[in-house]
C-alpha cells in the first residue's frame, strides 16, 4: 500500500510528480484505454488538468516548478483514485476528447472513444458521395453527445438529433451542446429507440454507437469499465439486442439515398453469424478501432422483411 503522506514531503516539483506517478501507475498495472496509451501520458494528462494547465502540451518550464502544499495534495488525491480505485481518467478530469474536441463527461455517460471520430472528419466519404446533400442526421444512443456534436460541426447545413433512453446522460450531452453553441442545430430527445421518433421522420444518416458487449466480453473487461454505465455497454442476446431494434426501423427512417452506420466493436462476428443473408459493409479505418458497418435503405429493407 502506497504511503501518499509520506510521500507529499518527498516530491516537489512537477517532473518528481510525473516521474513518480508513471512508475506508480506502471506498477499497479492500470489499464490504459480511455483516451492515453501508456503510464506516461496517462500521468502527464492526469498532473496536468489537475494543475488546470493546459492538457494538449508539456512545457519544459514547467518541468522544474516547485509545488505548493495544496497542489501536491490536490495531485496526490487524483493519484490515489486513479489506482486504488482505478477510476479512469476522464472522470477524474471531467474531460475527454473527441474528433479533436473535449466534452465535459462524468459517470452518467459512457467516456468517448468511438472509431467514428475518423469518419466523421472525413464527411463519411467515400460512401457519401455528397457531403453538402446531408440535410438530416440522427445519433442514436448520443450519451455525452459527442458524436451528435461532431457531426453538427461537420455537416454544418444539417440538422441533428441526439437521442437516448438515459435522461441523465441527455443532461450531460446538454452541457456539451450549450459549450458549442448548437442548441438551434442539435435536437435532444429522451426516446427508447424508434418509441419517440416520428413515424415520418427521415434520415440522410443514421448513427449509432449503442451497447454491444455481450455478457461474456462484460466479465472479462478491466476494472476501469466497471465505472461506466452498465446500460451503456451490455447489450443482450450477445451484445445484439439493440442493435436488432435499430436495424429494424430503419428501412421506415431512411431517405431513398440514406445510409445507417453501426458501431459493434468485437460484436463484429456475431453479426455475419446472426444476420448472414444480410450484406454487411465492414468499414476499414486508417486510425485503428474496428466492428463499424454499413447499410443502404434496400438492404434495411431487406433485414425487415427477413427479420423485422
Amino acid at each position: 500500500m502506497i504511503d501518499y503522506l509520506a510521500v507529499q514531503s518527498e516530491l516537489n516539483t512537477f517532473r518528481d510528480f510525473l516521474r513518480w506517478s508513471t512508475s506508480r501507475f506502471n506498477e499497479a498495472g492500470l489499464f490504459f484505454g480511455h483516451g492515453n496509451e501508456d503510464a506516461f501520458n496517462e500521468a502527464s494528462q492526469l498532473l496536468l488538468s489537475s494543475l488546470h494547465l493546459p492538457v494538449d502540451t508539456l512545457p519544459d518550464v514547467f518541468l522544474d516548478a516547485r509545488l505548493t502544499q495544496d497542489e501536491k495534495r490536490t495531485l496526490l488525491i487524483a493519484i490515489e483514485k486513479r489506482i486504488e480505485k482505478r477510476i479512469p481518467l476522464p472522470y477524474l478530469t471531467n474531460e475527454a476528447w473527441f474528433a479533436g474536441l473535449p466534452f465535459f463527461v462524468d459517470e452518467r455517460v459512457l467516456i468517448p472513444r468511438s472509431p467514428f471520430a475518423e469518419l466523421i472528419e472525413t464527411q463519411f466519404q467515400p460512401w457519401v458521395a455528397a457531403p453538402d446533400s446531408i440535410t438530416r442526421i440522427i445519433d442514436m444512443c448520443t450519451g455525452s453527445g459527442c458524436i451528435a456534436i461532431a457531426l453538427a460541426m461537420a455537416f454544418e447545413q444539417a440538422e441533428v438529433t441526439a437521442s437516448d433512453i438515459s435522461s441523465d446522460a441527455l443532461d450531460v450531452a446538454r452541457v456539451n451542446r450549450q459549450k458549442y453553441g448548437l442548441e438551434d442545430q442539435l435536437t435532444l430527445l429522451e426516446s427508447d429507440i424508434w418509441q419517440k421518433i416520428s413515424t415520418d421522420a427521415k434520415y440522410d444518416l443514421i448513427i449509432s454507437n449503442p451497447p454491444y458487449v455481450g455478457a461474456e466480453e462484460m466479465a472479462s473487461l478491466p476494472e476501469e469499465y466497471r465505472h461506466e454505465p452498465n446500460s451503456a455497454l451490455e447489450a443482450d442476446d450477445n451484445g445484439l439486442a439493440l442493435v436488432t431494434k435499430i436495424l429494424s426501423g430503419a428501412a421506415d427512417h431512411l431517405t431513398e439515398n440514406g445510409l445507417i452506420f453501426i458501431e459493434v466493436g468485437n460484436t463484429d462476428l456475431a453479426v455475419d453469424d446472426k444476420w448472414p443473408e444480410i450484406a454487411f459493409t465492414w468499414l476499414e479505418l486508417e486510425n485503428g478501432g474496428h466492428g463499424i458497418f454499413m447499410l443502404d435503405k434496400d438492404q434495411c429493407e431487406l433485414f425487415k422483411q427477413l427479420y423485422g
